[in-house]
């Protein structure tokens, strides 16, 4: 009898560049299986299929330099696990959960393994309030949900990687509980400066980090994502503790999966990406929610292609967000940071019923006079202002006082602009945009609104009230 513990025994019998075919003799591991390829300790692949009843073909984590036919190959005949716990808290790991900062092993000895299905619609729980990052232009027209998935798309170098950074740093207090960060074909510096920072602020106890570097092959990168997801859903479900899942950044998730799949041989659908670009993109987020056990919150860059909001992988991704956040070149060509767009980010929170009807109706406003500068910047850069009504300049004058204040020194860059970090509640920003909006900042030069907390910092008497 057979027993279904044993590790299963192979021989490689095709090489093609990280994708191995391993014949076995006894039975095959099944899909999602780990297989280590050549002598001990063996390079690491998994199962994507099975060729025939005796060949499994695998795609390898690493590197297959050296690899020959004919070398021996074993199969694990369960599914591949990550280490779980809290001995990840204040670590930097791969997606094995094997250690990158030098600091020892990891104290980790329960495992999951990373394919696993979303929770149950009975233990699942619907957002349930607001979460206030302390950034304003954020809090007031994308508000975040507990329980919820925000995403910040954008090109490169506008941002992304920064407003994340500022998320952690935020979450940790405000949830009680602990985040989560997937480095998805991060590039190595980007890596440890983050970890740099998260040190340096205090919440790296309090943070677990998973990393698949822009070199590793797409078979690793494509499984990093979900092996910092089963970390979390173990914090969440075993532990009971709230979570952030921070994703930096999902569409290289994407890009990896595209890239095995032609790999695989597989027929490229639109644009190239993989046939299987919808469920590639639903297997991680349809396990991202809150559930009895505890919540889980996520946010996630989301690199835009040639700034183009209709290619497939940001329009699949942007079908499971409950707020989207949309950063602007244009914006951060104007020096203007966060470098947030206002007219095109959303949020299912701006409800009356969810934020407040003052809450709703100060966004309403906002939006208003801000799309109305939009039109008349044309004008502006042709004929001047000269050339407007009274009241459009008056509209003007008012939009770009808000498109100052909206910016915000953010803690995680001090030491790059010389500035403390602001968090202004939520009361605050709507109090102060009222204020804006009536016209009580008329006379304050715009220079004076950038990079501010509250307008209070200027002048108690500029901020409205919070009552």
């Amino acid at each position: 009898m057979i027993d279904a513990s044993e590790p299963l025994h192979g021989t490689v019998v095709g090489i093609r560049g990280t994708v191995v075919d391993v014949r076995f003799t006894d039975r095959l591991p099944p899909v999602n299986a780990l297989v280590r390829l050549g002598d001990a300790p063996g390079i690491r692949a998994s199962v994507r299929g099975h060729v025939s009843g005796e060949v499994a073909r695998t795609l390898t984590v690493e590197p297959t330099r050296g690899l020959r036919l004919g070398a021996p190959a074993l199969g694990d005949p369960t599914p591949v696990t990550v280490p779980v716990g809290e001995g990840l808290l204040g670590r930097m790991v791969d997606l094995f959960g094997a250690p990158l900062d030098g600091r020892g092993p990891v104290d980790a000895t329960a495992a999951r393994p990373l394919h696993r299905d979303p929770p149950p619609a009975h233990e699942r729980r619907p957002w349930s309030h607001v979460y206030g990052t302390g950034i304003k232009v954020v809090d007031l027209f994308c508000p975040f949900l507990h329980g919820g998935r925000a995403a910040v798309f954008g090109g490169a170098g506008v941002g992304k990687t920064v407003l994340l950074a500022e998320f952690i740093h935020s979450a940790v207090a405000q949830l009680s509980g602990v985040a989560v960060f997937a480095g998805i074909g991060e590039r190595s510096r980007e890596g440890l400066e983050l970890w740099q920072e998260i040190e340096r602020r205090g919440v790296l106890d309090h943070t677990a980090l998973v990393f698949g570097q822009m070199k590793e092959p797409p078979g690793a990168r494509q499984l990093v994502g979900l092996s910092a997801l089963t970390i979390a859903e173990h914090f969440r479900d075993e532990l009971g503790r709230s979570v952030l899942l921070v994703v930096d950044n999902l569409y290289r998730h994407v890009q990896a999966g595209m890239e095995v799949s032609g790999l695989l041989g597989r027929m490229p659908s639109r644009v190239g990406y993989q046939p299987t670009l919808a469920a590639d993109i639903a297997e991680v987020q349809e396990r991202i929610t809150s559930t009895v056990h505890g919540d889980m919150m996520s946010v996630q860059a989301v690199y835009v292609p040639a700034d183009d909001f209709g290619d497939p992988a940001v329009v699949h991704t942007f079908w499971h967000m409950d707020s989207t956040l949309m950063l602007s070149r244009d914006i951060a060509a104007e020096g203007l940071y966060p470098a947030v767009d206002p007219l095109r980010s959303s949020s299912k929170a701006l409800d009356p019923g969810v934020v407040g009807a003052r809450h709703a109706a100060v966004v309403e406003h906002a939006r208003e006079v801000l799309g109305r500068y939009e039109e008349l910047r044309d004008i502006l850069s042709m004929l001047g202002a000269d050339e407007l009504s009274e009241q459009d300049r008056r509209t003007v004058g008012r939009a770009m006082r808000l498109r100052a204040y909206f910016t915000q020194p953010f803690f995680v860059t001090e030491a790059f602009i010389g500035r403390p970090g602001r968090s202004v509640p939520v009361e605050t920003t709507i109090a102060d945009v009222e204020a804006i909006l009536a016209g009580r900042c008329d006379a304050v030069p715009v220079e004076r609104l950038h990079q501010l907390g509250a307008l209070a910092e200027l002048d108690p008497s500029l901020g409205g009230t919070d009552a």
